[in-house]
């Protein structure tokens, strides 16, 4: 791989990353409105109790799955020294996402396992 090559790579896979965490950002606002919003309508101050819980609940587990995939698109973008390492990280974890998920982690682990990558992440990365 060229240069050339390499920064493109590393520019679509930094894009997937944050593109693919977007939506579950998103769907996390949703739900926590929708849910929370639902108990707050009702008037019911135990049915507010319990939505609020189940909508802080929901809210915060998307969250926790989109912010890595945010957090590591970030520093593959930022050639991060650590993003090399995250990104292959999340590349095994994505397999099991059918079928997107196994399609991103396939190309994350291909790039990143390259001597091109491992070079520009290692040599050339900022330091951080």
């Amino acid at each position: 791989m060229n240069t050339n090559e390499t920064e493109k790579h590393v520019t679509i896979i930094g894009t997937l990353y944050i593109s693919f965490s977007i939506p579950l950002l998103i769907a996390a606002i949703i739900a926590f409105a929708s849910v929370v919003g639902g108990g707050l309508l009702s008037e019911d101050p135990e049915a507010i109790g319990v939505t609020s819980v189940v909508g802080t609940s929901i809210f915060m587990l998307l969250t926790a799955f989109a912010f890595p995939g945010i957090i590591c698109g970030i520093g593959i973008l930022k050639k991060k020294s650590w993003a090399r390492v995250f990104a292959l990280i999340l590349g095994c974890m994505n397999l099991f996402a059918i079928p997107f998920g196994t399609a991103l982690g396939i190309y994350t682990i291909w790039f990143f396992v390259s001597d091109d990558a491992q070079a520009l992440f290692t040599s050339g990365a900022k330091k951080s």
